[in-house]
């Protein structure tokens, strides 16, 4: 039987075999270091498959080139040994929940989800840091490799660990290089998981805005590059020279091609549901108070899941509508005349910027019955619009005030003053998810945050009744003292029990959040608002299982198990699903099988079990469940003799399952 490999996917190797399909005569051989040969492509011959004409050496070429690109590459590729360790405490149903929130390096947490989750990602949001010229640390660190990892860690820069101990400032020549590096890495490994359709959206301010658009013409192609959305957020209330009120949301696809049909807001659901039970009431020639007062009650029991079409509260002959102040001018003097209240006969209050349109189109409104007017004169107008001619498109501006993201945080901690700075608003998140979502796909954000798109996931599913998944991912950063901000912070961690660090107030706000949506909820839905708690640590395994020739003789005593002392069986179940490839958010199911712990994951989709003295009536009571997927620990085996006759056993009892041990 095979045994895992326990650690994630060597992305050169892939690169070097996706290539050798495409180009076989490209590759050859090259010593490993280790004194064997290895796979490599002979980068001379591939150049030469790619042009048109003799290629004698270097090439000028449109690109973005900065220092350490070629490193970031190399640590994008390379495997780590790590795996991710469930945490039972801090999640909110464990044993059942579909989400995700991953505690740790997202570099790092992102290589581990290569396998489960590849292609299979519907939107990945980055929030990233925006890399201002204030002196500041960049919060993930670089994967510093070779001769740059020795300078930093010779200068003082970085640590043993490669944390960085020094701002990454302009003056240390690298503040656009180190930006770009940390970006570049995770962004190659991120497209492997986007689905076919699947898009990925960047929330970035001026700064690196241009150099976040090329850094995504090299790595999606400039083919697939959606857009960008331009979000007008605030008012800049110290400009230097221009004012600046926005931010850019660039959006790329992992293909263009297939997103032909596939964007569609789930507003339009919505918008189908009023349209209907307003045609279904007025064939039923009530009158109109009556058609009102059944409409009205279809609207209460279902106000909560209308979302940006809960203002349609209004019936008539024609349809369900809302009123709208679309009538009046905006900004500038519009066009000033009186309308008559049929009621008083009296001149209806004027807009204060008069009307948008002229006389004779007001008369045609009023004539068509167009025109909503208050109790008496003292009221302004209002224009009837119809639930049937609303459109919800994702335009390219849309303005959304960037004080909703505080206020979407003070009404879920009310004990804190301001417990997160600049947080995105739920409903820019919303909008997002509408369109680039469908109701079961999966949202990853990599720079979680105060974890706002995970917030909005569940706003939507438990509005529309769907079943969107997230995972969010959040390294452990400590809240510090240094700013008014940060202690308010840090005040609040204290007051509520909390540790200082940001993955801590994010998952707080996930499980407020949760509890919120489930009492809100009208809809019948698989009401899942858990997550379940996964950390980034070193690989369940002792270091000789990765590095036996750094092993000498003396210290083969101590390595009589393969696996670190401080690992339970939960740790390594979590690390056979990396390692398997199997999603990490399947049911699992804990069973006492003849005196032993067995792992169900998924009904039989993967059972293990990593206790020790199995024997062969043990194997054949597993066997009977008919198993996808068995895995055992490679030392739990009571005998050399069951350890040979499993696979026989299987073969004749469960012919279909695949064996492997760790």
């Amino acid at each position: 039987m095979d045994k895992l490999k326990m650690h994630s996917p060597n992305l050169t190797e892939a690169n070097i075999e996706k290539l050798a399909e495409l180009f076989p005569n490209c590759v050859t051989e090259a010593a490993d270091g280790k004194g064997g040969l290895k796979k490599a492509i002979d980068f001379d011959l591939l150049r030469q498959e790619l042009s048109d004409h003799i290629v004698d050496g270097p090439q000028e070429r449109y690109q973005l080139n900065w220092p350490g690109k070629r490193e970031a590459l190399l640590a994008a590729n390379a495997p780590i040994a790590k795996t991710l360790r469930p945490c039972r405490d801090e999640s909110v149903d464990f044993c059942t929940t579909q989400n995700l929130f991953i505690e740790g390096d997202n570099l790092d947490a992102l290589k581990l989800l290569q396998e489960p989750y590849l292609e299979r990602v519907k939107l990945i949001y980055l929030d990233p840091p925006y890399n201002r010229k204030k002196g500041n640390n960049l919060v993930y660190r670089d994967d510093f490799v070779g001769n740059t990892y020795d300078y930093l860690t010779q200068s003082n820069q970085t640590d043993e660990h490669g944390q960085r101990l020094v701002a990454n400032t302009e003056a240390n020549g690298r503040f656009h290089s180190d930006w770009l590096g940390m970006m570049y890495q995770r962004l190659r490994i991120a497209r492997n998981l986007l689905a076919p359709a699947g898009v990925v959206a960047i929330s970035i301010d001026d700064a690196e805005t241009a150099n976040v658009l090329h850094l995504c013409y090299d790595i999606f192609g400039e083919s697939n590059f959606v857009g960008t959305l331009i979000w007008k957020n605030a008012t800049d209330n110290n400009p230097t020279n221009i004012a600046v009120e926005h931010e850019s949301i660039h959006v790329f696809a992992r293909s263009k091609s297939e997103l032909e049909g596939v964007w569609k807001s789930s507003v339009s659901d919505i918008k189908e549901a009023i349209v209907k039970i307003g045609s279904d009431l007025i064939e039923r020639n009530l009158g109109l108070e009556d058609l009102q007062s059944a409409y009205t009650e279809w609207y209460r029991e279902n106000k909560a899941q209308l979302g940006p079409l809960a203002d349609y509260k209004f019936i008539d002959k024609k349809g369900v509508y809302a009123g709208s102040r679309s009538v009046h001018n905006p900004g500038k003097e519009g066009y000033r005349y009186d309308i008559i209240h049929p009621e008083t006969g009296k001149a209806c209050k004027q807009p204060l910027m008069g009307y948008r349109f002229p006389e004779e189109s007001m008369k045609r409104l009023l004539n068509d019955g167009r025109v909503i007017f208050g109790e008496d004169e003292s009221k302004l107008v209002e224009l009837k619009v119809y639930a049937w001619e609303f459109e919800d498109k994702l335009s390219s501006v849309f303005e959304l005030d960037g004080r909703a993201g505080p206020y979407d945080l003070k009404t879920l901690f009310p004990e804190g003053k301001k417990v997160f700075s600049n947080p995105k608003p739920v409903a820019l998140m919303e909008r997002l998810i509408s369109f680039m979502t469908g109701p079961e796909d999966i949202g990853l954000d990599m720079f979680a945050g105060s974890s706002t798109l995970a917030h909005a996931m569940l706003e939507i599913n438990r509005r529309e009744g769907g079943s969107r998944r997230f995972i969010s991912v959040q390294y452990q950063e400590p809240i510090g003292q240094d700013s008014k901000d940060a202690k308010e912070a840090y005040q609040f961690c204290k007051q509520v029990g909390l540790k200082p660090f940001i993955s801590e107030i994010s998952k707080e706000r996930l499980r407020r959040a949760g509890a919120v949506a489930r009492q809100e909820s009208v809809l019948k839905w698989n009401r899942d608002v858990g997550f379940r708690v996964l950390k980034i640590d070193t690989s369940n395994m002792q270091d000789v299982y990765y590095t036996p020739d750094a092993v000498t003789q003396d210290l083969l005593s101590s390595q009589v198990d393969n696996i670190r002392e401080d690992r339970t069986p939960e740790d390594l179940l979590f690390q056979v699903l990396l390692d398997w490839g199997v999603d990490l958010a399947l049911p699992i199911n804990q069973q006492t099988i003849a005196g032993k712990n067995v792992f169900f994951v998924d009904g039989n989709a993967l059972v293990a079990c990593f206790d020790k003295g199995i024997d062969e009536a043990f194997v054949k009571e597993i066997a009977a469940h008919q198993p996808l997927r068995v895995v055992f620990r490679d030392n739990g085996f009571a005998s050399d003799s069951v350890k040979i006759n499993v696979e026989q056993l299987f073969k004749l009892l469960s012919p279909m399952t695949e064996i492997k041990t760790l």
